[in-house]
């Protein structure tokens, strides 16, 4: 098990790597100077000369990739162009505004999904299992950056229910959550149909419903449980995928997360400020897969052959 988990660390880090090297050389070529943007195109060339030296921006680009990779080695992301602030203190200060979007997200596409898959197994090929997988299919096709404004234009103006904009209360959560779970709430609920009825097929539940146990405890106490196991391991590496994918959902709503730290720090050609939060979404993502590989390895020793 120990060779298994040094394999996998070894990968995570060979990632990280390759995340790191990849985001520093595509963020130089984007078109745009941070210092124009900082002091303004009218500024005089010897500020603008002094603030590029004072960011070490006047370095050739295989320094700024040296000094910037043993930074990361040291734990220091580097410092804001703009507010000066350290990268990785700015980053934690969105983080938990992320997590909140991903649980909540999460808690929709499981409300959902759950309730949907086990009545599509219940009585497959019926008009039940029909409309479910039809509700599936539409949360799948329709994309997020669709979605979210018709949920604001019918919630949030129409009906005047819900806010519409930054982070507050639960009130400010339900509509990005409900944007953002709806397509992770179609890929699970299909997931669970087909564990579901593979898991029904099974001997044990016969000799269950051989027993004279009623068709609803069999599926709830019996199937269950075991359909769930590969469905839980999907929810796992969904986890990074909703931290990553979350940018457009966080813009359309002002959510203060790391999205929205993103593309603002794209828009102003935060270097630093880009190259950190696209690593540390990367870490988290990789971090995860890596204890989803370890659960796996525990629970099948076949698995740490591989």
């Amino acid at each position: 098990m120990l060779v298994f988990i040094a394999r996998r660390l070894m990968m995570l880090v060979s990632v990280l790597l390759g995340v790191v090297t990849l985001v520093f050389f595509l963020i130089h070529m984007i078109p745009g100077d941070p210092v124009d943007i900082m002091l303004g195109e009218n500024a005089l060339a010897a500020d603008k000369e002094a603030m590029r030296r004072d960011l070490g921006l006047d370095q050739p680009l295989h320094l700024q990739y040296l000094n910037y990779l043993s930074g990361v080695v040291r734990g220091d992301l580097g410092t804001s162009l703009l507010s000066r602030q350290p990268v990785l203190t700015e980053i934690l200060s969105r983080f938990p505004a992320s997590v909140e979007l991903m649980a909540g997200a999460m808690f929709v596409a499981l409300s959902l999904s759950v309730p949907l898959g086990i009545l599509a197994a219940m009585k497959p090929r019926s008009l039940m299992d029909a409309l479910a997988m039809l509700v599936a299919f539409l949360g799948a096709a329709i994309p997020s950056f669709w979605l979210g404004p018709l949920l604001i234009l019918l919630f949030a103006i129409h009906l005047n229910w819900l806010p519409v904009n930054e982070r507050g209360g639960l009130e400010h959560l339900i509509l990005p959550a409900l944007t953002l779970g709806t397509a992770l709430a179609a890929i699970l609920s299909r997931m669970i149909r087909s564990s579901l009825l593979e898991v029904l097929g099974e001997d044990y539940i016969r000799t269950a419903r051989a027993k004279g146990l009623g068709e609803r405890r069999v599926i709830l106490k019996h199937a269950l449980r075991n359909a769930l196991i590969p469905v839980i391991t999907i929810v796992g590496l969904q986890i990074g995928i909703l931290l990553s994918g979350a940018i457009i959902t966080e813009f359309i709503f002002d959510w203060p997360g790391l999205g929205t730290l993103l593309l603002q720090s794209i828009h102003t050609r935060n270097y630093p400020l880009v190259q950190g939060c696209i690593l540390f979404i990367a870490t988290v993502y990789v971090l995860v897969n890596l204890l989803t590989d370890i659960a796996y390895g525990w629970a099948d020793p076949r698995v740490r052959l591989k």
